[in-house]
């Protein structure tokens, strides 16, 4: 049996007529920006999330990146970013002209530490920007009490997190805004790119809302300048259509995670870490090898697909080279990117499937243990 990592086709083809009927429905209609089910999904998103507000806008960076402008972010600021990231997170820091300034994570979670915050913190910190990685949320309550502390701005990026919860309350209005992608492979997937902000704050939503469209709250009357970042007509219509099964597909891959976390148990091989105060949406199942380009290897020989998340963490990316950090100055970030490796996990993965991953992996790990 061979196991894909990923198999999109299958997850969107549990949703094909309905899928079909909201394409038909917004082609019919004859409206393709900005329209009724852009609206609708706003609605849905934001009440799904106990938020106030949802903006939609053209993508996951777009979101960042609009959050921050919204929060008047700009060149001279510093912003607190985990070392341990997809490099977008960085990259909206940058794109608004501020700095962003690495904070080491949590090596049992991987997620950014809140105890090494006030090491990073400078007078010219102005928001803290956790990311729920892998689709665990990061210890909130520690991170928005130091917010308050410093009289800082969070910004969550939420982007591998759709329908994880923090002490039992679904992401999306813990801290002043949090940015959300909606590209093909996350939980919540669009036919293409997509994402949005949600917040409680209506005076911040209406300052993306104007961002979003040219900068613009009446067109061709231009306040700001400003983006064309606005969450298509139809990316939002099958959103709407996967919404509602969202929970669901997240209880199955939680089901799949809890089979790996009992299949793969004493074992060398590192399993992911779930802080108690967090239920994880599992976009991903994470785990670490000391070898991992052999365990990958061997996994790949034996039909499991796997992917690595992320190889080279964004300080020692060419793109930011010009902050200086050297190799080595973020130890356990480096380390992570040199061990993790993610395991296949999906709505559509059978546990028949589930248990090859887990057999197969236990020989890889078997084998690279004597050889």
């Amino acid at each position: 049996m061979t196991v894909p990592f990923l198999d999109l086709k299958s997850i969107n083809q549990a949703h094909r007529s309905d899928l079909v009927s909201a394409f038909e429905r917004v082609l019919d209609s004859g409206w393709y920006i900005m329209g009724n089910d852009l609206a609708a999904f706003e609605r849905e998103y934001a009440e799904y999330c106990g938020a106030h507000e949802c903006v939609g806008v053209a993508n996951g960076l777009d979101a960042l990146t609009l959050a921050l402008r919204a929060l008047g972010v700009g060149p001279g600021d510093e912003v607190l970013v985990p070392s341990n990231t997809y490099i977008a997170t960085w990259l909206a820091v940058s794109h608004v002209g501020a700095t962003p300034v690495p904070v080491e994570p949590d090596d049992r979670t991987a997620n950014i530490d809140p105890k090494r915050l006030s090491a990073a913190l400078t007078p010219r910190t102005k928001v803290i920007m956790p990311v729920h990685l892998y689709g665990q949320p990061v210890e909130l309550d520690p991170i928005l009490a130091f917010a308050r502390q410093h009289g800082l701005k969070v910004v969550e990026d939420g982007a591998q997190a759709h329908g994880a919860r923090y002490k039992g309350e679904r992401l999306g209005a813990h801290g002043d805004i949090v940015a959300w992608s909606f590209y093909p492979g996350k939980n919540l997937g669009a036919l293409g790119d997509g994402g949005a902000i949600t917040t409680n704050d209506s005076a911040l939503a209406a300052s993306i809302r104007e961002l979003r469209n040219y900068g613009s709250k009446v067109k061709y009357h231009n306040e700001v300048i400003g983006y064309n970042s606005r969450l298509d007509e139809l990316q939002a219509a099958l959103l709407r259509v996967k919404l509602p099964q969202l929970d669901s597909e997240n209880g199955h891959r939680a089901l799949i995670a809890e089979r790996y976390l009992q299949g793969l148990a004493g074992i060398d091989l590192q399993l992911p870490h779930i802080h108690l105060d967090c239920q994880s949406a599992w976009h991903l199942f994470v785990v670490r090898h000391p070898r991992r380009e052999a365990f990958a290897k061997a996994l790949s020989a034996a039909g499991i697909g796997t992917v690595i998340h992320y190889p080279i963490p964004p300080h020692l990316q060419p793109a930011y080279e010009p902050l200086g950090i050297a190799a080595g100055s973020l130890p356990v970030s480096e380390r992570l990117h040199r061990e993790v490796i993610s395991l296949p996990i999906s709505p559509v993965m059978s546990l028949d499937q589930v248990d090859e991953v887990i057999a197969k992996v236990r020989a890889a790990v078997e084998s690279l243990a004597h050889g």
